[in-house]
């Protein structure tokens, strides 16, 4: 089971690296709606409170049908803006679904990120609901089928004293209270999603909620010339005394009622319960195996500066500053330098990114392995193999870039690392003063880094001056940060010999005899820096 999880992971991958390089190259990493696709639904919803707003307006709970199409008939307001609701609401669906599918792919769904799988799942199902009142509210045919088959299923459960079905059957005229109830919910449910959003992005630091402007606005105003050029019209009136036939329905929202009517309500829920079931068990199903997973990052107190910028940096709020518990930085027996406050890692919110690790100067924190330290050790045997001469570029590329190839494709010299933001700058320094003639950096686009800052600290760190920053005894003529998606391997090929031809026309004037680096740090001489995060 595990092996064709992991076959479908990456068949996933694949197909989503595809569309990644056609969108980069129509649009720009910057700007790839993609990259932006659980910040869409945020988008969406804020349209929707917007465009729905006017709608209220105009709704009346005693005339639904005749209300809605005094809506449709206001040409210069009312048509357009419930066609912008209408639309909208498909695509937050559409972007919902590709983000479950992007995290799902990438493997981001397992361990600490599992609460945001599941409380994603449930954003997706409220955003459900919340679309099924809305077009209940119009009372259409197509209304009538969403109220007369969600009643059919819900009189399976043992809930109401009087199955709910017969409020259907056009005995008598549909209450006033069934559409006040029904505007309720459509006006309430979206202050559950609010505080479901809120556990959503729970343990994150930083979150991008909603996209770019440009992409924004560029999205409200395709949506809208597509709701004046294709405006949405009036199905006929709901009438519970004839069973209605050839209903056009949204696929996105209406999705289940074909099968809703195809089989028993029992088998209905039966599916899809083992569906959500199947969803729920994503995190469970795609973790690796004991072997292949990354321990989370620990702190040696040792090399702790208490600077802070671990704890600043860390993209998901796994790192806290507590005071030494070896009796030297408690407050009352400070020794030397050492500070009095020491960082510590929560094991249960810390996904091994190993972004800390490049923050950190002294080399004292990061995943087992992975630390400043073993990334010098690492890069000491590297050289020793590659031996990179004045003209090589030597290429450090992230485990998810396209230089997951770039070796084969490009010639040059590959040291691979799990995240461009696990980088320590020393190493890039190490690689220049060792001979190379050049370093690039490949990494994720900065919207689409699967540590989610790893390729923002990276920049920060190399060139401007943020801990542990790069030197300035390194020339940055030599060094070149690229981004390149798994799809883009051409893109990489061509920034690559750009690059080659660069550096050949620069005068070498470092060499084997220059590398001084000590990863020993003397902890009295180390310099606490004292910037905040961003």
């Amino acid at each position: 089971m595990g092996r064709v999880i992991r076959g479908a992971q990456r068949g996933g991958r694949s197909v989503l690296a595809r569309l990644d390089a056609w969108l980069n190259a129509l649009y720009g990493t910057r700007y790839n709606p993609l990259y932006h696709s659980g910040a869409l639904v945020v988008g969406c919803f804020v349209i929707l409170a917007v465009t729905g707003l006017y709608l209220l307006l105009f709704y009346r709970i005693g005339a639904p049908y005749e209300s809605v199409e005094r809506i449709t008939g206001q040409v210069w307001a009312g048509r357009w803006i419930r066609g912008l609701h209408r639309y909208v609401s498909d695509l937050a669906i559409v972007a919902a679904v590709v983000h479950a599918f992007r995290m799902a792919v990438q493997n981001r769904t397992w361990g600490p990120r599992a609460l945001a799988w599941v409380s994603g799942l449930v954003l997706l199902s409220v955003l459900l609901v919340c679309g099924w009142t809305g077009y209940v509210m119009v009372w259409d045919v197509q209304a009538q089928l969403v109220a007369t088959e969600g009643a059919r299923l819900l009189d399976v459960l043992p809930i109401f004293a009087e199955p709910i079905a017969r409020t259907f059957v056009g005995e008598r005229p549909m209450p006033s209270a069934f559409f006040f109830l029904n505007l309720f919910a459509h006006i309430a449910i979206p202050v559950g999603i609010l505080l479901i959003l809120w556990i959503h992005v729970s343990r994150l630091a930083r979150p991008a909620l909603m996209p770019t402007r440009p992409l924004f606005w560029a999205t409200t105003g395709l949506f809208t010339v597509l709701s004046v050029a294709w405006p949405i019209s009036m199905a006929p009136r709901a009438d519970l005394l004839r069973v209605p036939s050839d209903v056009a329905l949204d696929v996105f929202y209406g999705f289940w009622i074909p099968l809703s009517q195809a089989i028993p309500p029992g088998a209905v829920w039966l599916t899809g319960l083992a569906a959500v079931a199947a969803v729920l068990a994503v995190p469970f199903r795609t973790r690796p195996p004991d072997e292949a997973r990354v321990e989370p990052s620990w702190v040696n107190p040792r090399f702790c500066t208490g600077c802070e910028q671990c704890y600043h940096d860390c993209p998901y709020e796994a790192i806290s500053m507590v005071r030494r518990g070896d009796g030297q930085g408690d407050g009352s027996e400070l020794k030397g330098d050492r500070s009095e406050f020491v960082a510590l890692v929560d094991p249960s919110r810390c996904v091994s990114c190993g972004i800390c690790a490049g923050s950190c100067a002294p080399m004292g924190v990061g995943p087992p392995g992975r630390t400043g330290r073993d990334q010098l050790a690492a890069v000491k045997e590297f050289v020793e193999r590659a031996s990179p001469k004045p003209d090589d570029i030597v290429l450090v590329g992230c485990a998810h870039s396209a230089a997951r190839s770039g070796e084969a494709l490009t010639g040059a010299p590959l040291l691979r690392v799990s995240c461009a933001g696990n980088l320590h700058t020393s190493v890039v320094e190490y690689l220049v003063r060792a001979g190379a003639g050049g370093v690039m950096v490949v990494s994720c686009p900065p919207r689409d880094c699967w540590n989610r800052e790893g390729v923002k600290w990276l920049a920060e760190r190399l060139y401007n001056e943020r801990a542990a920053e790069l030197k300035d005894r390194v020339d940055r003529r030599r060094l070149r940060v690229t981004h390149a998606s798994e799809g883009q391997a051409g893109s990489l090929v061509r920034e690559v010999e750009r690059f080659r031809a660069e550096v050949r026309s620069l005068e070498r004037t470092l060499g084997e005899s220059s590398i001084e680096l000590n990863p020993e740090c003397d902890l009295p001489a180390i310099s606490v820096a004292q910037e905040g995060g961003s």
